[in-house]
């Protein structure tokens, strides 16, 4: 087994970390906005927690493993490679520094609450729209960087293919944000009825 073939490995292992961690903490999102139960937000949040070292050692694994296939066989004046490294260069400060604090703190809040139903500051907090719009962003960045790894564009291209996927996955968090407005007062006029 040669070394690049290692490193390819260690690359698409990376990767496979960093999709695995933003689908779940995509997924927790999802599901913790429509919780009705604080036991359920925090049993939600405990999940994407439990993954929160993903993204940056799945980062990290794919910064390192492709800077060292650059170096070997690619070179950095390679217009995709600076690009995907780049794009990955921002995925990973974004989950650690932006998504992973607001999910601790939503967690450390709902293990504060009793159980029963979720209240209006924990509810704020489980509808984060940017933990949203980011999460959709960043998986969008991440379907370009598959594609710049698999077609290999020249840099124009690699530029406009990130750009395009991390609109397109902004672009799908809306129609969930918007569904998601609608329903938690319609959720709210519930439990107020059933409580009268």
């Amino acid at each position: 087994m040669s070394l690049y073939s290692l490193l390819l490995f260690v690359h698409v292992s990376g990767a496979v970390c960093l999709f695995a961690g933003m689908g779940t903490w995509l997924f927790g999102s999802i599901a913790m906005a429509r919780a009705a139960r604080v036991e359920q937000v925090r049993a939600i949040a405990d999940l994407m927690l439990s993954v929160r070292l993903l993204v940056p050692a799945g980062a990290l694994l794919v910064i390192t493993a492709g800077v060292a296939m650059t170096w070997l066989s690619w070179g950095f004046q390679t217009g995709w490679i600076v690009v995907a490294l780049a794009s990955i260069g921002i995925i990973g400060p974004t989950g650690t520094w932006l998504i992973d604090p607001k999910v601790r703190e939503t967690a450390a809040l709902a293990h504060t609450l009793p159980d029963g139903p979720v209240p209006a500051p924990l509810a704020k907090r489980a509808c984060d729209r940017l933990v949203r719009i980011a999460l959709h962003t960043l998986i969008g960045m991440l379907f370009g960087i598959v594609f710049l790894m698999t077609a290999k564009p020249q840099l124009v291209i690699a530029i406009g293919a990130v750009a395009a996927s991390a609109l397109l996955g902004w672009a799908t968090a809306l129609p969930l944000l918007r569904s998601q407005l609608d329903a938690r007062p319609h959720r709210y006029r519930q439990k107020k009825q059933h409580r009268s």
